[in-house]
């Protein structure tokens, strides 16, 4: 279970600003190619191949039906027996009419709300019973140009795909949008509106403006206008779904364990006969690129990033997919690469500019394209962050890229991509999937992982610096550059001292950048090379247990699952169990300085300077009972992978460059999680759920900035000067290569004694007492925007997992009966969730919830149903049919999760200092499987006690003081 208060501290180490601003915001509901079958239309033409010289993928059937849909089918066995189906329909929120705005979004809900054979609220449950849960396995997403329909199958049995397709091919052609179905989604979308409601999506909606004046994209955001969701008659939907919803505008892809001439003959029964029942819907006219004048705006927006955004746009480019053109673009990325480079190793050093910087370019829905340099800080610092990101993209484009920089990140990009080579057998199936949608949507050809690598190798033969800085310099021409600033306080000077201190900064002068220093990697000997001590088998799990004679264990499980993927954790000491419960400690924060830090004799951009081509990855944090030190990489890098982590056990840098900057950023974090209901229950509900237990209380900016880096760095090197390490080694090993090279790193240390004795109190943690009245926690977001919260406490699963295992089919059943009642029926929340929490640390602590967003009227209904469900399930036991749509997904799940090794990475973490934890992954889908309803009974008899729950809201806090001013 991990503290959202130590997911926090480990956010805010590791921000890093994200330039790709205008990802498009998707509203969720929640060789030759084969030789094609008889009769079928030739594949060619629809496809993006057609008016390419490059070769599609040819694992991958095309496809096109008579009636104009298209088909992409792909064999993959990763993992096997699964498959993972998209329906795209090519049409979103810009194909709206001025008064249908969000109806694309609507009627992407409507297609799961009833079909002339399918009844409304049958859908979904026809899919659990087959496995497959809703969210997780069943979604849907509404962007601008596209709506795609997402099914996760776990299994590819005819009874699973069969009914999977006949329900999209009724979602498509044969939805019913009843009014009273329309009109009880209605507040759904009006809850999901409310929900997305935050400070981000207020500042994209000013970026479209800013960029976009004029043309659609500024007008058509998916969620679209309220009070046409809350009005618009059945005919508005009936026009929108008849004129896009329609074979030509579709594209079904296929990627799994199946015959793909199987299933291209279930796609062709299941869809053939699909008619549309109305003229096509027109195109929209997305409008054309104004010319503009330099322009700053300036948006105020409590709980936001200060950032400062500058944009060049031009017109889009909307030429086919080439290697010409995949060659242009390798070239631009380069040379971005080689900035945001720089740019990051200027955030990480001594009193950086700025919080985080980067450069991107991009393509918005074939409207407009926008070259971007973006720079993140915080409030106050806007002058010196402008002027240093100004002026290091100047300093590229002025003095250009070095030899060294551009050979880096040749070498980089290109490991890459001999990687995915590599592993290209066993790709995995939903990225893959996922991968061939966003080829369809934006028109690129889908190409096997050697075409690209022997692209990018041909673009880059005889590659020049000139050429490389040529196209970057593109990047920042066009018109503008068109400033937005967006902070959380007013500027002082406003547009004209922003403007004023960009020009400033372009009269600067600049000098070329200095070389850099020939760097060695210096942890390559740890001591002589250690010869196990014992070597155990543990065959029916495939796992190698390994004891050297320093007291390190190593636990190995040779895979298949993905070719080329190793992951590497290794847990020493007691992690938060070495922190007082009663105050706070500077060991906690230890996880903003463990990575960030880098090691002793290299800095961490030093580190990825000198191991520049390798594959290794290295991430360390402080857990509940130890810090764990993991990573992933690829046989041939494995003793390098070792090396680094060892060496960030027995050397961390500590730095205190990251330590400050956390410090320095703490205050603006705790205000934008203050700025939303859902933010101010992630700062304060570990601290509240632990009975103020003080290591998951979110600490204020004052004991923040009251810590010292000296306090910090002390409590480390004393919490990972001892204890045995366990190593756990998952996936394409040779067995003896690992024991060899952990043998000489980890194995090759001195002996580091027992673990560390926990202080007193701190392996105790209690749930709170029952409440009579809500405990109040106040956000300063939207007077509309609520937050209402449940929890009864339950136990732990430290000994023996059955019990917490049959609490989660319970909260399981708990979300079914949330989805039903409190999302469908009463439209009181968009996506209320259950779940259920149980430590493997401290004994006894556990509990099972309910959280919810809702308007603040809603909440004492939105307690009244809870309490309601919750009595239910003490009444009366689950049905059999409701007892299967919780568990059968729960158990597919886990089996899915059982062909990767992040699963084996979990459960061999401590097979040796804890081997009890065998017996309970050998019973882990047999536990599930034998669930009962009486089961089900006992457990909400047991638990689910009104007495017992503890129950919290967040409400506004304008709104709380004005109730307070009335009274």
């Amino acid at each position: 279970m991990r503290s959202a208060r130590h997911l926090l501290l480990v956010a805010v180490s590791g921000l890093a600003l994200t330039t790709g601003a205008f990802a498009a915001p998707a509203l969720a509901q929640t060789a030759a190619p084969a030789a094609a079958s008889a009769g079928q239309v030739a594949p060619s033409a629809p496809w993006a191949q057609a008016a390419s010289d490059i070769p599609a993928d040819p694992a991958v059937r095309y496809g096109l039906l008579p009636n104009g849909m298209r088909y992409a089918l792909l064999h993959n066995a990763t993992p096997p027996g699964q498959a993972s189906f998209r329906l795209r329909i090519d049409a979103g929120s810009l194909m709206e009419r001025d008064d249908q705005k969000g109806l694309a979004h609507f009627m992407e809900h409507m297609a799961f709300n009833g079909t002339k054979e399918v009844p409304e609220n049958e859908m979904l449950r026809i899919l659990e019973r087959l496995g497959l849960a809703f969210g997780a396995d069943t979604n849907a997403f509404t962007s601008f140009d596209q709506t795609a329909y997402m099914l996760e199958l776990p299994n590819t049995k005819d009874e699973t795909v069969d009914p999977s397709l006949h329900i999209l091919r009724e979602m498509m052609s044969a939805a019913l949008m009843a009014p009273d179905a329309i009109d009880a989604e209605r507040g759904v979308i009006v809850g999901e509106e409310r929900t997305r409601d935050t400070p981000q999506l207020r500042v994209l909606k000013t970026q479209l403006g800013l960029l976009a004046p004029g043309q659609r994209l500024s007008e058509r955001l998916p969620i679209g206008d309220l009070d046409i969701i809350r009005n618009a008659p059945r005919q508005r939907f009936v026009d929108f779904y008849d004129a896009y919803y329609r074979p030509s505008r579709a594209t079904f892809i296929a990627v799994g364990d199946f015959d793909v001439d199987a299933m291209e003959a279930k796609v062709r029964a299941a869809f053939a006969d699909w008619k549309p029942t109305a003229a096509d819907g027109p195109e929209p006219d997305l409008g054309t690129v104004a010319a503009r004048e330099p322009q700053t705006s300036i948006l105020v927006e409590p709980g936001i990033q200060s950032s400062i955004q500058l944009n060049w746009i031009k017109n889009p480019g909307l030429e086919p997919d080439t290697v010409a053109e995949r060659a242009a673009d390798i070239r631009r990325g380069l040379g971005l690469a080689v900035l945001n480079r720089r740019l990051g190793e200027i955030a990480r050093a001594d009193n950086p500019p700025f919080i985080g910087a980067g450069a991107g370019y991009q393509s918005l829905f074939d409207s407009l394209d926008a070259g971007t340099l973006a720079v993140a800080f915080n409030p106050g610092g806007w002058q010196r962050a402008l002027e240093t990101v100004e002026q290091e993209s100047r300093r590229l484009a002025e003095y250009g890229v070095t030899d060294a920089e551009l050979q880096r990140e040749i070498v980089n990009t290109r490991t890459a991509l001999q990687n995915a080579v590599a592993s290209a057998a066993t790709r995995s199936t939903p990225a893959l999937a996922t991968g061939l949608l966003g080829a369809v949507n934006d028109d690129q050809v889908f190409s096997a992982p050697q075409t690209n690598l022997d692209i990018f190798d041909k673009a880059v033969e005889g590659l020049t610096v000139d050429q490389v800085n040529q196209a970057t310099k593109a990047v920042f021409e066009g018109q503008g550059p068109l400033v937005l600033f967006s902070s959380p306080v007013p500027v002082e000077g406003g547009e004209a001292a922003v403007t004023a201190a960009l020009e400033a900064s372009r009269n600067t002068p600049i000098q070329a950048r200095a070389v850099e220093a020939e760097l060695k990697w210096p942890y390559d000997n740890f001591g002589a090379p250690a010869v196990p001590a014992s070597r155990t088998e543990v065959a029916d799990l495939g796992a190698t247990l390994v004891r050297f004679p320093n007291g390190t264990l190593l636990n190995i499980k040779k895979t298949d699952f993905r070719a080329e993927q190793i992951l590497v954790s290794a847990r020493t000491g007691i992690g938060e169990l070495g922190l007082p419960a009663d105050t706070l400690s500077p060991l906690s924060m230890a996880s903003t300085v463990l990575t960030p830090g880098g090691l002793g004799k290299l800095s961490l951009d030093e580190i990825n300077r000198v191991l520049s081509g390798r594959t290794y990855s290295a991430s360390v944090n402080q857990a509940g009972d130890a810090y764990v030190f993991s990573g992933a990489t690829k046989p041939a890098d494995l003793q390098l992978e070792l090396q680094v982590l060892a060496a960030y056990l027995t050397d961390p840098g500590l730095r205190a460059a990251p330590f400050e900057q956390t410090k320095a950023m703490f205050p603006q974090i705790l205000a934008q999680l203050g700025a939303t209901p859902r933010g101010v229950f992630q700062r304060d509900a570990s601290g509240l759920l632990a009975g103020g237990d003080a290591r998951e209380v979110t600490p204020t900016a004052e004991q923040v900035a009251a810590i010292q880096i000296d306090d910090v760095r002390n409590g480390v090197r004393s919490a990972l000067a001892q204890g045995p390490v366990e190593i756990t080694v998952v996936g394409d090993v040779d067995i003896d290569a690992v024991i060899a090279a952990v043998g000489s790193t980890f194995g090759a240390l001195p002996s580091r004694g027992a673990e560390p004795t926990p202080p007193a109190g701190s392996t105790e943690r209690k749930f709170p007492a029952p409440v009579a009245t809500p405990v109040q926690l106040y956000h300063t977001g939207p007077a509309e925007q609520a937050l209402g919260f449940v929890a009864w406490p339950t136990t732990d699963q430290i000994a023996d997992r059955k019990i917490a295992r049959q609490l989660s089919i319970l909260s399981d059943v708990l979300q079914l009966r949330l989805n039903d009642e409190i999302r469908e029926k009463q439209g009181l929340a968009y996506s209320p969730s259950a779940g259920s929490s149980a430590s493997d640390v401290y004994p006894g602590y556990g509990f099972i919830s309910v959280t919810a967003e809702t308007p603040p009227a809603a909440l004492p209904k939105l307690f009244e149903t809870v309490d309601a469900i919750a009595a239910d399930l003490r009444d009366n036991p689950v049905s059999d049919d409701e007892l299967n749509r919780a568990r059968r997904p729960a158990v597919e799940r886990l089996r899915r999760s059982m062909a990767d090794n992040g699963y084996w990475m979990t459960q061999l973490a401590e097979a040796q200092s804890n081997p009890a934890t065998l017996d309970q992954t050998r019973n882990q889908v047999a536990t599930l499987e034998a669930v009962t309803a009486a089961d089900l009974q006992t457990l909400a008899r047991q638990y689910l006690k009104p007495d017992a729950a503890w129950r919290a809201t967040v409400t506004a806090q304008a709104a709380a003081a004005q109730a307070a001013a009335a009274q």
